[in-house]
């Protein structure tokens, strides 16, 4: 029996100007398309729990696109998809489902509304897939198929029994950067989350030699991969992130991972993370203003109490060699078109290498999207394709629509500018010269930053 595994993948802004923006300010929506390129690493998981009687093919809808049609010799289709694509998602699974071909949808948005994907497929898998792939082949292979698939517990699933994933089925000349996880979840809770906190609320570590394994099994299909760390907050425990951090020194990679502020804490972290390959960080700082982020984060008002340690933090963390990707939303509830300036300003005054700009955006399944639904300022209902970060799917309180528009227009373009960008690569090197946290190793550790850190 033959299992297809398809990837939706390719997400595009729906809103035209910031298409024209990104063909003409190369380092606009970079960073949303390196996601949108990123192969599946769930549906690779899936892959390597599923018996060796069984014929696997991994497919991404970019590249089934190009084709004729769809392939139809399946017995089985899985179909992992963001809401951003859940629409055309949804297409793919019909045209399987009419010829009789049973389909499974799995991840975020599928979790969130399994109501809604089971009008589209035989069975909808809800929460962590792991623990559940199994039981669902089993029943397949018995015609049982069940329409929802749930965890007893949700969330509980140890990553101490991750299988490594079926990195063999990706073509190598495919992709500028592989994914590993080596944590799932966060310990924060901020309100506009959609990441794997829905799939679990504890956070939870992969073991070292896991992740190692990982490590070795992709550098025999890349000798000399970028690794990008698929983890929401990685570095919450960092006695396990230094063990994890020495080994990767050996390995002599290239990698990227997402953190928060407090990463800025701890120098001799920050020493592993240079000596090992560490290119850049991204951090959600969401807003240079502290209005902006009060309740935020919802369990205790966190990131709102981080806010007079940004500059420091970025700072910091950029001496050791290690460029920072500051994160910011627009359109926070006490947000005011004056926002768009405060955020030109940090960027400019804090020194950041990198910058990424979004609209705040209401995912299915998150406090945000419930709140803003019950006070009636969801702009058009199942508007799933404009959970983009890129276009406007709520109606903002402390300004209108078309501000919020107008005022991300004019700041990307700034931010994005040949001048801009320049006066950042400039600031970030010449205080790095000064650094003594860049010594002679580290800087031959580093030196393909600044060409490499955005490839």
């Amino acid at each position: 029996m033959k299992i297809g595994l398809i990837a939706m993948s390719g997400v595009r802004a729906h809103n035209e100007q910031l298409t024209q923006l990104g063909l003409t300010l190369p380092g606009f929506v970079e960073r949303n398309k390196v996601i949108a390129s990123l192969p599946s690493l769930s549906l690779l998981t899936l892959a390597a729990l599923t018996p060796s009687r069984f014929e696997v093919e991994y497919r991404e809808i970019a590249d089934l696109k190009t084709e004729p049609g769809l392939p139809e010799d399946y017995d089985l289709v899985a179909i992992s998809s963001f809401s951003a694509q859940i629409d055309e998602a949804y297409q793919v699974a019909d045209f399987y489902r009419h010829r009789r071909i049973p389909v499974v949808m799995g991840g975020l948005h599928a979790s969130s509304l399994p109501e809604e994907a089971k009008e589209h497929c035989a069975s909808v898998v809800v929460g962590e897939g792991e623990p559940l792939w199994p039981k669902l082949l089993a029943d397949f292979e018995r015609d049982s198929l069940q329409p929802l698939y749930l965890q007893s517990r949700p969330g509980s699933y140890n990553l101490a029994e991750a299988p490594l994933p079926r990195f063999d089925l990706l073509n190598p000349e495919k992709y500028n950067r592989i994914t590993v996880q080596t944590s799932r979840g966060c310990p924060h809770k901020c309100e506009f989350c959609a990441s794997s906190i829905l799939l679990t609320s504890k956070y939870k570590l992969k073991p070292v030699a896991k992740v190692m394994a990982e490590i070795q099994a992709i550098k025999e299909i890349w000798p000399r991969p970028f690794i990008e760390f698929a983890d929401d907050n990685s570095f919450v425990q960092a006695r396990h992130y230094k063990e994890l951090l020495r080994a990767l020194a050996k390995e002599k990679l290239r990698w990227f991972t997402e953190a928060d502020v407090n990463v800025a804490r701890d120098d001799e972290l920050l020493g592993l993370m240079r000596d090992s390959g560490c290119q850049q960080v991204l951090i959600g700082l969401e807003s240079p203003r502290q209005q902006s982020l009060d309740g935020l984060e919802l369990a205790s008002n966190w990131k709102m109490r981080q806010q007079d340690r940004y500059r420091a933090a970025i700072a910091k963390i950029q001496s050791y060699g290690i460029t920072v990707n500051g994160c910011f939303i627009l359109g926070l509830d006490p947000d005011t078109p004056e926002v768009f300036d405060h955020v030109l300003d940090f960027v400019r005054d804090s020194g950041l290498y990198e910058v990424q700009v979004t609209f705040l955006t209401a995912f299915p399944g998150t406090p945000l999207y419930g709140r803003l639904k019950r006070e009636g300022r969801i702009i058009r209902d199942r508007a799933w394709e404009l959970c983009t970060l890129f276009d406007i799917n709520f109606v903002p309180e402390n300004m209108s629509v078309a501000e919020l528009q107008s005022g991300f227009l004019k700041l990307v373009k700034q931010l994005y500018s040949d001048e801009e960008t320049k006066e950042r690569r400039r600031q970030f090197r010449m205080r790095l010269k000064t650094s003594p946290h860049f010594g002679r190793r580290a800087k031959a550790v580093a030196a393909e930053t600044l060409e490499n850190v955005a490839a």
